[in-house]
């Protein structure tokens, strides 16, 4: 099968620090190839995935996210050579609409955001052409009216995540967000008397008024915060935590910390919002807190858990066996209904 995958323009794929959705697209071409299948990634130019990458900007750097001529541009870029390929996977919001008004590809897309009005708005005008994949149970049930192809949960090389020793300390790592609830994190340490360290995104404005704001104030006495952090870091600050210490506070839509955390064997702490309880299983590979003071208690009760049984349940459900299994079910599955409405695909 020949594949075109289209990333958004946003950010090199894989991502050299933070980027959970360019990480699932880096693993889903690695795994498409793994498979036996031909795949072109149609991305940034300081793309490192190792397929074929095609891009109209030469790198990320620079670039003005969110502005619409420049997915725009990207995009249609993309769209002109399609005829090649015997599916498009695109995870942009402008190639699906394209597709839908022309209606000769073979294309499916991915939300990788919540079903909020405005994705809803482009969502529901593109589904009856277009399959749309949700990337959880939980963000599948806010689609309301919208049809939803499939529910695919992301996945990791697991083999690329060794196994962790463990330690004392917590860790958080994500982005420097009040929904990602860095400062509730902080508390709760401190409260435990836990040492934390936090590995975080800050680059935007609003991230920058956060961390003034309701971070900082909160450093010290064990709580450390280290900056934005890559790969390699990343594998040692998750593996030699007691655990991911990851209080959400929004309907996150998956959450690719968690089964990374997962992966290395260490346990994730957290709020039963979004994904969540998709992904872990209270008392087994993390706890799912209803309150503050569970939150704190799971603290302590962290250190008992199996990190044998973490990693068997990434190996088990979240691998990138198993999701690129599910995505090459829904693209034979759209390449037979493009065939039945006459769309001619590549041969």
């Amino acid at each position: 099968m020949r594949i075109a995958m289209i990333a958004p323009p946003w950010v090199a794929v894989p991502p050299p620090a933070y980027g959970g959705t360019e990480a699932v697209i880096d693993q889903l071409c690695q795994g498409l190839v793994a498979a036996g299948h031909e795949v072109t990634l149609f991305a940034t130019g300081d793309s490192t995935c190792p397929v074929p990458v095609r891009s109209v900007y030469r790198d990320a750097n620079g670039i003005d996210m969110g502005n619409a001529a420049i997915e725009l541009r990207h995009v249609l870029f993309a769209h002109g050579q399609l005829g090649e390929f015997d599916v498009v996977h695109d995870h942009t919001l402008a190639g699906p609409v394209l597709a839908a008004a022309s209606g000769d590809l073979a294309l499916v897309t991915t939300n990788h955001g919540t079903f909020n009005d405005e994705l809803a708005a482009i969502y529901r005008q593109v589904a009856n052409r277009v399959p749309v994949i949700a990337i959880s149970a939980r963000q599948a049930a806010g689609a309301g009216d919208i049809p939803i192809a499939a529910v695919i949960h992301h996945g990791v090389d697991v083999d690329a995540f060794p196994v962790g020793p463990g330690g004392d300390g917590l860790v958080f790592l994500g982005r420097m967000a009040e929904s990602k609830g860095v400062h509730l994190a902080a508390r709760a340490a401190r409260e435990a008397g836990v040492p934390l360290r936090i590995a975080a995104k800050m680059r935007e404005a609003p991230e920058y008024e956060y961390f003034e704001r309701k971070v900082r104030p909160l450093l010290g006495d064990g709580v450390e915060y280290l900056g934005e952090v890559g790969f390699d870091e990343k594998l040692e600050l998750l593996g030699g935590a007691r655990a991911l210490l990851n209080p959400i506070q929004w309907e996150e839509p998956f959450g690719m910390v968690m089964i990374e955390s997962l992966a290395v064997g260490t346990p994730v702490l957290t709020f039963p919002l979004g994904a969540a309880p998709e992904i872990v299983d209270h008392g087994v590979t993390g706890y799912l807190s209803d309150t503050w003071d569970e939150l704190v208690t799971s603290i302590d009760g962290a250190s008992a858990l199996d990190r044998a049984a973490c990693r068997a349940a990434v190996e088990a459900r979240f691998s990138t066996a198993r999701m690129v299994s599910d995505h090459l079910a829904l693209y034979q599955q759209t390449i037979a209904a493009a065939a039945i409405r006459g769309v001619v695909t590549a041969a």
